[in-house]
């Protein structure tokens, strides 16, 4: 077996060649993590993001333009927010911090703070930087604030860097993750899928931060509450509340783990297999078509290639366009041909609940349709909506 460092350059170039040599990677961000983890059988996406292609392009040069992202304005709105919240060298989002996640420490306006300089050169050289300052902050017992810090994260045999909004090491040595949304909080509450998705998002940030942690001798507490700071009602003031991710770590984790390793789905690929986006798109469309896609209708609020991969779904008839819970209520039925068959009688074992239910279900719609004076059924092959 070759040495680790040959195996790590050996993938590193075959990445390269998949993405297309002339192509830069595109970095993995939590964002795109927490999607990932959400559909861990997705060996497209997995790939295709362990490669750093961007799916955006090469969603536009299979024709499937993606409609995923956030607007300029929204994006302008939450740098002015966050700017705002860290304004006078965080002051506010440390009164957050200490109001919410550690109100019987020390008060961060009664002693210094120390907000170190963590810039460096490349990704690696930033997560060097953001390590040594956790651990010079953690050893220094005062209130340090680490603003756009960057961390590493192992997926599936290869490293992601991250960058949380900001990283609070308190007094105690303890440390914890801030999230700053542009999203409202009116009267102390927030949309629960926004919220939600910020703490999924808060969730790989926790993991990154645990990993900084475990080479430390003793190693640091991360807080299993994260400080999420919105505006307050209609206003740009900033308010916040901890949230809890104990749950969404966990399922994090065990989906991370989970993931198929990078180089084992770059090895299935036949040779020669590129996602460069000038490439024609016939080449392109047999490409993305050798990585196996598991879609579903969250899909399109996580994933650029969402739309190419529904319009695959559909025409093969998956059940799990219909929606994961639909599919997991299915069994063994995986096509929506296969769910009809099933439901008028013409294939699948009667003993299956799965078939029973259909079954059950298609006799009450015709009795129902009867009864109204309508006909018995729909035509076969045309599912009742």
């Amino acid at each position: 077996m070759p040495p680790p460092r040959k195996q790590e350059t050996a993938l590193r170039q075959r990445l390269a060649e998949l993405r297309g040599p002339e192509v830069p990677p595109k970095a993995l961000d939590a964002r795109a993590l927490a999607a990932l983890a959400a559909n861990p059988g997705c060996e497209r996406r997995a790939l295709l993001d362990g490669a750093g292609v961007n799916k955006a392009v090469l969603a536009d040069a299979l024709g499937s333009p993606s409609a995923f992202g956030q607007s300029q304005f929204a994006f302008m709105r939450g740098n002015a927010f966050e700017a705002r919240v860290k304004a006078d060298g965080g002051a506010e989002l440390l009164r957050l911090v200490h109001e919410r996640l550690d109100p019987g420490a020390e008060p961060p306006a009664a002693s210094p703070v120390s907000v170190p300089d963590l810039a460096a050169v490349g990704p690696e050289g930033r997560a060097a930087r953001t390590a040594l300052a956790l651990r010079e902050a953690t050893d220094a017992d005062g209130w340090a604030l680490l603003d756009h810090p960057m961390l590493a994260l192992d997926v599936a045999g290869s490293p992601a860097f991250l960058e949380p909004d900001a990283v609070v090491v308190h007094p105690d040595g303890t440390w914890s993750v801030v999230e700053i949304k542009s999203f409202p909080m009116l009267d102390g509450s927030a949309d629960p899928a926004k919220v939600g998705a910020a703490a999924r998002q808060s969730a790989v940030y926790v993991l990154a931060l645990e990993e900084v942690a475990a080479r430390l001798d003793p190693a640091p507490d991360v807080h299993h509450r994260v400080l999420l700071v919105c505006p307050k009602d209609f206003t740009n003031l900033p308010t916040a509340a901890a949230v809890d991710i104990r749950k969404q770590r966990a399922v994090t984790r065990r989906q991370l783990t989970r993931l198929t390793r990078i180089e084992e789905i770059a090895g299935s690929l036949p040779e020669g297999t590129c996602f460069a986006p000038d490439l024609p798109q016939e080449q392109l469309t047999t490409a993305v078509e050798a990585l196996s896609a598991t879609y579903a209708p969250e899909c399109l609020a996580a994933c650029e290639l969402a739309f190419h991969c529904r319009a695959r779904s559909r025409t093969e008839g998956a059940v799990t366009s219909l929606g994961r819970a639909t599919r997991a209520e299915l069994g063994g039925l995986t096509t929506v041909d296969d769910v009809l068959a099933a439901a008028h009688g013409r294939a699948g074992d009667p003993d299956d609940p799965a078939v029973a239910a259909l079954r059950r279900a298609a006799e009450l719609r015709a009795e129902a349709l009867a009864g109204a004076g309508l006909p018995g059924s729909a035509p076969e092959g045309v599912p009742c909506r």
